[in-house]
């Protein structure tokens, strides 16, 4: 079919186009659509714009129009033929098609295990992705860690659609959770978004963490340190914020090893003698970290 120009459009983003595809389509010329372009001309003719379907880029049915622009999907586009990049999509975009396929397994028609997930059955799959990635991470794999984190994209995800059919008072979709997600950043990067001038990595920590304090208003230092980690970073995490908080902090063990790999393999002698005296060395941490977690909350109510 003869054609002026081909216009390319985005599946995803079917009312969108740039001001080269504007002018394209509105200069007065006949407009026609390949098929992976109908949800572009459907958007157009719902702005008034005449647009005639097409099957093909050479086909005779309907008749071919001469001088036309063809609106038509990335990879479907006439050979020999100016293109013009309509929509360019920008990064990110591909995001969309995950909530519009999330959305069909959870519809009516859809796949009935994915219906029938709930918060509290999805709760274990989170948990298990996010150590997937994190070994991908720590192998330096990076097909797995491309593989495990679209895993934990997923779970956000199903998690949002969950939460979108919930009660009016639980209720949020993804546009929510990317949102908060959104203003938190920007909230807590006032040396980027905002006047507060360039800071080094130390000071964007430290504000960070000021930022963090008057958003959450937490009543304890422990609020907001997740109970369900490993205990060994369940107590880093209590350290952490202990010091920065200038509250107390267990006695520091010495330290007779002279790298993280000799520390580890200490670690693991001693996961070995706790082991041969029928001991749960998690548990035993665990128990030791709950303590010293009641007595932060302890020396914080005491503190003036």
């Amino acid at each position: 079919m003869p054609v002026t120009l081909v216009v390319t459009v985005s599946p995803r983003l079917p009312g969108l186009l740039g001001a080269e595809g504007w002018r394209a389509v509105t200069s007065g010329r006949p407009v026609v659509a390949l098929p992976g372009a109908a949800a572009a001309a459907a958007a157009l003719r719902a702005q008034g714009l005449v647009v005639a379907d097409v099957p093909t880029a050479d086909g005779a049915d309907p008749p071919a129009v001469d001088g036309a622009v063809c609106l038509a999907a990335p990879g479907e586009e006439p050979a020999g033929v100016p293109v013009v990049a309509g929509t360019p999509e920008p990064p990110g975009t591909r995001l969309l098609d995950v909530v519009r396929v999330m959305d069909r397994l959870r519809s009516p028609g859809g796949c009935p295990w994915d219906a029938e997930q709930t918060h509290a059955s999805l709760r274990g799959y989170l948990l298990e992705e996010a150590h997937e990635a994190y070994d991908a991470i720590v192998d330096d794999d990076a097909t797995a860690m491309r593989e495990e984190l679209g895993d934990v994209l997923l779970q956000v995800v199903f998690h949002a659609r969950v939460a979108a059919e919930a009660g009016a008072d639980r209720r949020f979709d993804v546009d929510d959770v990317a949102g908060d997600l959104v203003d938190k950043l920007v909230r807590r990067h006032p040396h980027v978004f905002g006047n507060a001038g360039p800071r080094d990595v130390a000071q964007v920590e430290a504000g960070w963490e000021e930022i963090k304090r008057a958003e959450k208003q937490r009543r304890s230092p422990t609020e907001g340190v997740s109970r369900s980690q490993p205990a060994a970073s369940w107590g880093a995490a209590l350290v952490r914020r202990a010091t920065r908080a200038g509250l107390p902090v267990p006695p520091a063990a010495e330290l007779a090893e002279d790298s993280p790999e000799q520390l580890g393999e200490r670690l693991l002698a001693v996961v070995t003698a706790a082991e041969q005296c029928g001991w749960d060395v998690e548990d035993a941490l665990r128990e030791a970290v709950r303590r010293y977690a009641g007595e932060l909350d302890a020396a914080a109510r005491a503190t003036p």
